[in-house]
């Protein structure tokens, strides 16, 4: 390959100080880092994530979406912790303390799939009970589809495995919010997606990873990447993804929430696809599309239902 084509691959990767993490609400969690290689650029990226609670612990991972972070399962990280689990809880790159790619052509699907595999092998986790919620399940169920050896039992609340097919009206606003606003508000976000009210120390501490809108690159694209027309990317992989989760038998659990305008309803094509669903107990939760904060204790319960049963 020409130098100058190799130039074009390498990506700006931005890196939040570590001070911006400093004292936040109810975080007492120190990072891990996991260094994963791009495939596209061979460069080297920092994935963080939380690992707390004893190695021989039963496994928990816990996938975040969007414009969150892990500082969404502060709450279930302890809960989880304090019953003997093993919790895992990566920030996605773009998000948390992981590195930050500059620009908006540095994100897409199948390169956030690729960055979560790379770091799901280093780790090495096995016999893992996954919870996943936005985008952590748009990810994380592709994870399952590829590595189905290493999960236990799956448990998905307001979130999806789009194909190419027309979505809520709820996603449609949102989508046309974040492709029009160049400097997402994303604390504010956060609180429009609670029934509960988030303290300004909460509010902050979702914050905390963009110092500025250069670091919220890859949350203002994710939105774009979500496969609802049949000319998206991603759509074949989807598809491919769905016919290994259609044979997957083991423990699949819907937890959706109660007022969710954007995944109401999305619990169905589970319930109705994955053989893993039946005999399952699954509920409804209280809450708005981040049920992790209206919810924490009833979303953990589901997990340690899931987990003892896996």
């Amino acid at each position: 390959m020409r130098l100058s084509n190799l130039l074009m691959l390498n990506m700006k990767i931005l890196r939040t100080p570590d001070a911006r993490f400093d004292n936040l609400l109810d975080w007492p969690f120190a990072p891990h880092y996991t260094e994963i290689t791009d495939a596209a650029s061979g460069q080297t990226l920092r994935l963080a994530c939380v690992d707390e609670g004893p190695r021989d612990g039963r496994t928990v991972l816990l996938l975040h979406g969007e414009p969150s972070w892990s500082y969404l399962y502060r709450h279930i990280i302890a809960k989880l912790v304090g019953s003997g689990h093993r919790v895992v809880a990566p920030d996605l790159i773009g998000f948390g303390r992981s590195d930050k790619p500059a620009e908006r052509t540095d994100y897409s699907y199948e390169r956030h799939v690729a960055w979560l595999s790379s770091w799901l092998t280093a780790m090495n986790l096995q016999n893992v009970t996954l919870f996943c919620q936005d985008w952590g399940g748009l990810l994380g169920l592709r994870l399952v589809a590829a590595y189905p050896e290493r999960f236990a039992g799956v448990v998905v609340a307001n979130t999806g495995l789009p194909v190419g097919k027309p979505v809520s009206e709820g996603f449609m606003q949102w989508l046309a919010f974040s492709q029009s606003t160049p400097d997402l508000p994303i604390g504010q976000i956060m609180s429009l997606g609670t029934q509960r009210t988030l303290s300004p120390q909460e509010v902050a501490a979702y914050e905390a990873p963009f110092p500025d809108a250069s670091y919220k690159t890859g949350a203002c694209q994710f939105p774009a990447l979500v496969p609802i027309t049949p000319q998206h990317a991603s759509v074949a992989e989807n598809m491919a993804a769905w016919a290994v989760l259609s044979q997957f038998n083991k423990p699949f659990v819907t937890a959706f929430s109660d007022n969710d305008k954007i995944t109401r309803g999305g619990d169905v094509p589970f319930l109705n696809r994955i053989p893993g669903t039946k005999g399952q107990t699954h509920v409804t939760i209280k809450g708005a599309h981040f049920l992790q904060e209206d919810s924490p204790d009833e979303v953990a319960a589901v997990i340690e239902a899931v987990s003892a049963r896996s």
